[in-house]
């Protein structure tokens, strides 16, 4: 069963979404520049009397809409794609071109328009023609062209370094928001890949690599749509965080895991044909209070620190013995604000987990239509 019906077009949506972000945000730039060269000129009298206002400024949200429109859709994506598949020398000589593409283009749709106005004729006309391709000598084109060189940089660095952190972390690490440690509760879930040493043994270590690679790309975009944040890579292993009421919303923790069964589940032949096997994985999830906060001096990270995560992890660690794929505590499973009638809930029963002094009672899930 699909319980997220648009998920498989999650990456386009995600990079509209984006494209929709970097159009605005581009377009604002553009026309916050225009106020203030205007401004400018404006108080030193060096505005002529032949100087359309409103043609000028339509011609800026021209530029800006285009020059949005065309690096959020394609020039920004490719740029991101180029840093992590190619050397930093060859993507930099990537981005370059492409940025010079990109430039020339935005440049010819705004200022044709320009002077179109300004010469009353025809946008294909030759005299706008000409007017536009001597404009590309002049200063003015490599004062933008260097201008609009950085603003594409810090956007690149901002959406990498978001990439870096997980959607919502690095608005909270730019904030500050953890930079003093505080208490909070949050539901983590240990994922698993079952067998992971018997695997990399026998598909070898530079596959196995390629292997969780694909892994950790595939059941990504569920723990994204559920509002999750991956807290770390460990191994074979994925820690998965939801701040309290995003887990609890609509049941994420259980969609979650099972949106990332289906999408293993659909990619799982093409596992097969590539590596032999397929990443069959079991997940424990628990919640409650941990402290959380930035340490690190030459590499800083928001990190999390508590009980709750050494019984999540514990929790996991009990699949096996019971031959299930998920397990919650009842702690978590108590607080769902209502149970879904496609989630069957099982009772393991209280359990004794190491290092632990108390018994946990967990529970584990199916869905209907498995039965």
């Amino acid at each position: 069963m699909q319980f997220f019906p648009f998920l498989s077009h999650f990456r386009r949506r995600y990079y509209l979404r984006r494209a929709i972000y970097i159009t605005l945000s581009w377009t604002l730039v553009s026309v916050v520049l225009f106020f203030y060269e205007y401004s400018v000129l404006e108080s030193s009298g060096n505005i002529s009397t032949s100087f359309d206002f409103i043609s000028n400024l339509t011609a800026t949200v021209i530029t800006g809409l285009t020059a949005g429109l065309l690096g959020g859709v394609f020039t920004i994506n490719l740029m991101e794609d180029w840093l992590r598949k190619y050397p930093f020398w060859q993507a930099l000589l990537f981005i370059f071109m492409a940025y010079t593409a990109t430039a020339v283009i935005v440049t010819i749709f705004g200022l044709s328009y320009l002077r179109a106005v300004e010469l009353e004729l025809p946008i294909y006309n030759s005299e706008v023609v000409k007017e536009v391709l001597a404009f590309f000598g002049t200063f003015f084109f490599l004062r933008n062209y260097l201008i609009w060189l950085l603003i594409v940089i810090f956007t690149l660095i901002i959406l990498m370094v978001n990439d870096k952190y997980g959607p919502g972390v690095f608005r909270d690490f730019l904030l500050g928001k953890y930079f003093h440690p505080k208490k909070e509760e949050r539901i983590f879930m240990f994922i698993d890949i079952r067998s992971a040493t018997t695997i990399a043994e026998e598909i070898g270590e530079e596959r196995y690599f390629e292997f969780l690679k694909d892994f950790f790309k595939d059941i990504t975009p569920a723990i994204i749509y559920t509002r999750g944040e991956v807290y770390q890579y460990v191994g074979d292993e994925v820690v998965v965080t939801w701040k309290l009421k995003n887990g609890l919303y609509k049941i994420n923790v259980l969609r979650c895991f099972f949106e990332m069964k289906r999408l293993i589940q659909k990619r799982k032949k093409k596992y097969i044909e590539k590596y032999g096997t397929y990443p069959d994985f079991k997940v424990g999830a628990h919640y409650g209070q941990v402290m959380t906060g930035e340490v690190g001096i030459i590499k800083r990270e928001i990190a999390f620190s508590g009980d709750t995560l050494n019984t999540a992890y514990r929790i996991q660690a009990m699949c096996n013995a019971n031959n299930v794929d998920i397990l919650l505590s009842k702690k978590l499973v108590d607080a769902f604000p209502y149970l879904p009638f496609r989630f069957q809930k099982q009772e393991i029963g209280p359990v004794d987990l190491k290092g632990k002094t108390e018994t946990i009672e967990l529970l584990t899930f199916t869905l209907s239509s498995e039965k």
